[in-house]
């Protein structure tokens, strides 16, 4: 047996073993399905062990395949990074930023960091990818994106810079029954419309984890893709949104929308920058995690105060 792997091997191997499909991992390198049976065939007789198991038109890791799994990512992560500084090098005052971020997060608090950013990085190329949290951390592990603004994630591959805490409420129009009572009907949550948001997103599963827990059965719910359609439509009184402040402090100080706690229990969640844990950041990356600090700062997200009931 050879002392190393040949890199385009690991690399057919980390990408079989991601996609689970030799069409699918194929199409992703841009080779015959033949080339990637080849490298693996090839693999699997110089480290004289079967990696994979075939069922069907699917293969899955065999256990020798998990344990070199995690050494391929690693040494196809650090060969990443070498040629990215090497790039860095060679092209001294150009680099690029690759940043995935929620919806979200693009709409309240992106557009004036990248402002910022670019007024002090000119050169630099900004790529942005918008998703849910399980889709950013994907894009971290593929290397498709250095950073991501996102709720906390649970994955010890990812390193977490928190920039603030937020905690999500009910949301409801001014003339809602609520209102007039000062406080939430609990007994009658079941029988409200619950406007949320992308049941993929992380924020949808922990909205219902938490009625759940308190045996408060959502059975009205409305999904929506956009926080401005769930805005529009709590204020014609089509149903009780569940959202963070942060997102309608305006509509909060002119009154036209009402936040009430979810119960006894407040909802938080923490918001940060993700990258995969183990690798510095740029001098670009630093810049933009400095100037997001500072944004949520402005918006007051480190204490939040708002007008509800």
């Amino acid at each position: 047996m050879k002392e190393t792997i040949d890199s385009r091997q690991l690399l057919a191997f980390a990408t079989l073993a991601r996609k689970q499909s030799f069409t699918l991992a194929a199409k992703e390198l841009f080779l015959t399905q033949s080339a990637v049976s080849h490298a693996i065939k090839a693999l699997e007789q110089e480290l004289e062990t079967r990696i994979f198991n075939r069922v069907g038109k699917r293969v899955f890791l065999t256990q020798a395949g998990e344990q070199l799994l995690r050494h391929a990512e690693r040494i196809l992560r650090e060969m990443q990074l070498a040629r990215a500084g090497l790039e860095e090098l060679r092209n001294w005052g150009h680099s690029r930023l690759r940043i995935g971020a929620s919806l979200t997060a693009c709409q309240y608090l992106l557009p004036s960091v990248l402002r910022e950013f670019k007024r002090n990085s000119p050169r630099c190329t900004l790529k942005i990818e918008t998703g849910d949290a399980p889709k950013m951390e994907e894009l971290l592990r593929d290397n498709q994106i250095d950073l991501a603004i996102m709720i906390e994630p649970r994955d010890d591959d990812i390193s977490f810079r928190r920039l603030f805490e937020d905690e999500l409420r009910f949301l409801v129009s001014p003339l809602h029954p609520w209102v007039q009572a000062g406080a939430v009907g609990q007994p009658r949550v079941a029988d409200e419309t619950i406007i949320l948001y992308s049941k993929s997103s992380q924020t949808f599963r922990m909205i219902s984890e938490y009625f759940l827990h308190d045996r408060i059965p959502l059975n009205h719910v409305m999904e929506l893709g956009s926080m401005e359609s769930i805005k529009e439509l709590v204020k014609i009184g089509l149903g009780v949104g569940v959202v963070a402040p942060w997102i309608v402090q305006r509509e909060l100080a002119d009154s036209s929308l009402v936040s009430f706690p979810l119960g006894t229990r407040p909802l938080r969640r923490v918001w940060g920058i993700a990258h995969l844990r183990g690798r510095s950041l740029t001098l670009a990356e630093e810049t933009f995690a400095s100037l997001c600090e500072a944004a949520a700062q402005r918006l007051g997200l480190q204490a939040e105060v708002v007008k509800s009931h």
